[in-house]
C-alpha cells in the first residue's frame, strides 16, 4: 500500500537558507575575488619562471627602485615599503568603517571612509611617480647594441629608464613584468577608490541608514581588503625576493 506526500511546490524550489547566512551579494562578490585571485596567482607564477629561467642575470629590484621624493641618495625599495604601508593603513581603516557599519555608526563609516579613500588615492599616485621614475631611468643610462636596417649592422646606443621595448635596468621581461603586474594592481586600487567613493556617497545621502543595515560597505569592505591582500604578495615576490 503506498502512500503519497503532498508536497508544497513553493517550498520545494525556495532551496532554504543561504550557505554560511550570507547575502547573495557577499557570495558573488566572493566568486569574483576568487577568481581574480587565481588571475593574480598565474601573473606572480609567469613572473616566478621567468624569473627563475634567467636568474643569473635578472635585475635585483633594490637596485632598481632607489628614488625617494626630495632624497637625493639612493633609499633601495623605502618608497616601495612607504607605498605599502599606506595600502595596509587604508585596509585598517576600512575594517573600522566596516565596525561602525555594524552598529549602524553613521558618522564613523563617514570618517573611517574618507580615511580609506585617501589612503588609496595616495598609493595610486605613488605608483604613478614610481612607474615614471622607472621610465626615464638613472642618468648613467645603458649601452646597448641594436641592429639598424640601413646600416645594416648593429650600432651602439645609450638607452635610458624602460618601456615595453628596452629596458635598461637588464632583462626586458623585468620590465614587461612590472609594467603589467604593477599595472593590473593599481588598476584594483584605482576601481576600489571609486567604488569606495560611490558607497561614501551614498552613506553621506543616508541611504544604508534608511535600510537599515551597511552591507554595501561590508562587500566593498571584502574588495579593498583583497586589493591589499594581493599587494602583500606581490611587494613579496617582485620586490623582496
Amino acid at each position: 500500500m503506498s502512500h503519497s506526500v503532498e508536497i508544497d511546490s513553493k517550498e520545494a524550489w525556495d532551496g532554504g537558507q543561504s550557505p554560511f547566512r550570507l547575502s547573495y551579494g557577499k557570495i558573488f562578490m566572493w566568486f569574483f575575488l576568487i577568481s581574480d585571485a587565481l588571475t593574480f596567482g598565474g601573473l606572480l607564477c609567469a613572473y616566478g619562471f621567468a624569473r627563475h629561467k634567467a636568474d643569473v642575470i635578472w635585475p635585483k629590484a633594490e637596485n632598481v627602485f632607489t628614488h625617494f621624493p626630495f632624497v637625493h641618495q639612493h633609499l633601495p625599495l623605502a618608497y616601495v615599503g612607504l607605498m605599502t604601508f599606506i595600502l595596509i593603513m587604508s585596509s585598517v581603516t576600512m575594517v573600522l568603517a566596516v565596525e561602525a557599519g555594524h552598529r549602524n555608526y553613521k558618522r564613523g563609516v563617514i570618517i573611517w571612509m574618507f580615511w580609506t579613500i585617501i589612503g588609496g588615492l595616495m598609493f595610486v599616485g605613488s605608483q604613478a611617480w614610481e612607474w615614471y621614475h622607472f621610465i626615464i631611468g638613472t642618468s648613467e643610462g645603458a649601452l646597448r647594441h641594436i641592429w639598424h636596417p640601413e646600416l645594416g649592422k648593429y650600432v651602439e646606443e645609450t638607452f635610458y629608464g624602460a618601456n615595453m621595448t628596452y629596458n635598461e635596468y637588464g632583462v626586458q621581461q623585468f620590465a614587461n613584468f612590472f609594467f603589467f603586474i604593477t599595472g593590473f594592481h593599481g588598476t584594483h586600487v584605482f576601481s576600489g577608490v571609486v567604488i569606495n567613493f560611490v558607497i561614501f556617497l551614498n552613506v553621506l545621502k543616508g541611504t544604508y541608514e534608511k535600510r537599515g543595515h551597511y552591507e554595501m560597505v561590508e562587500k566593498v569592505g571584502l574588495y579593498w581588503h583583497f586589493v591589499d591582500l594581493v599587494w602583500v604578495f606581490v611587494f613579496t615576490f617582485f620586490y623582496l625576493l
